[in-house]
């Protein structure tokens, strides 16, 4: 009898696991728009232009390239950057004029000293296939050590905004043991050498590292909301003070299963659209989530900037 009961709690637990992945793997997938691509297999940033058309970007080593993206996910049209280079780019924003950025700045192992942004003109005035870039380089005045030592690591980054003439840089913390925190930081959004100003920080979480990095940041149209993605959720920011978009409310969206989602962006005030990369034949879509009918969990937080200090060899 003692045997049928623990089988029988064994498989009660076994069975409530798997509704609770079902269930997860349903909410992520019933919001799927479509499967992109084959070319977007390393989906790493996306932006809707003026017009309304999407265009992606894919992450390092696949060619300095912007390709279109129709409503079934194929590709319709791919403009070469001809003064660029794709080491490792991870997003895309566009200011008020729209004119694309690209942020050519990932830094897996904190070993690089400056970074890139692609500054581009509006892609609906770009006629032929190829244009060319304003160059924008930035450096982390505090980091001295390349890399730094370990606990310091958290000079990756893989997401970025425009906001009142300036780019908003978010930082993938890579710190082990891993403290959680997301940085921070601005600079000029025209082509000169900047030192990257710390504005504030906010805390994922400390448990799991891959389930917390931050991979893509989206501001509403209107400027009022920001989303920052990780693998399992995006964090919405509303009612911040000046530039300090951790000063204000945050909340949580659980989006599902985890999967490696790369790329965010709005497609209006309420839409959300992001993408995941293709892993193991997994991925490479694109979902969509409407924010007034999200469930949100209010993020209780006390807001402490700690400003980094200058790294340690």
């Amino acid at each position: 009898m003692i045997k049928r009961s623990i089988y029988a709690a064994l498989f009660v637990s076994s069975f409530s696991v798997l509704a609770i992945a079902l269930t997860a793997t349903y909410q992520l997938y019933s919001s799927k728009l479509f499967t992109l691509d084959s070319k977007l297999k390393e989906v790493s940033g996306i932006e809707f232009d003026k017009a309304g058309n999407l265009w992606a970007i894919n992450d390092g080593d696949n060619g300095a390239l912007l390709h279109r993206v129709e409503k079934d996910g194929s590709v319709s049209k791919s403009i070469t950057i001809t003064n660029a280079k794709n080491v490792d780019w991870e997003d895309m924003t566009q200011d008020d004029f729209g004119h694309f950025f690209i942020g050519d700045f990932g830094n897996n192992d904190n070993i690089r000293k400056w970074f890139t942004v692609y500054k581009i003109e509006n892609p609906i005035d770009i006629k032929g296939t190829e244009t060319q870039a304003e160059i924008i380089k930035f450096t982390f005045p505090k980091q001295l050590n390349y890399p730094p030592k370990a606990s310091e690591k958290n000079f990756d980054l893989e997401a970025f905004v425009f906001y009142k003439r300036r780019l908003y840089l978010f930082s993938k913390n890579r710190t082990e043991p891993f403290d959680g925190d997301t940085n921070l930081y601005k600079i000029g959004d025209h082509a000169a050498n900047f030192q990257a100003d710390f504005v504030s920080n906010f805390n994922t979480c400390t448990t799991h590292a891959t389930l917390c990095w931050i991979t893509s940041a989206a501001l509403s149209p209107d400027r009022t909301k920001l989303v920052l993605l990780d693998s399992e959720r995006l964090w919405l920011f509303e009612n911040w003070q000046g530039d300090d978009f951790f000063s204000g409310d945050a909340y949580k969206i659980e989006l599902g299963i985890v999967t490696q989602k790369e790329a965010v962006t709005f497609s209006d005030n309420n839409t959300v659209i992001f993408t995941d990369e293709e892993f193991n034949g997994i991925g490479r879509n694109s979902y969509m989530i409407k924010l007034d009918q999200a469930v949100k969990k209010k993020v209780t937080k006390q807001h402490i900037i700690k400003e980094p200090l200058e790294t340690t060899s």
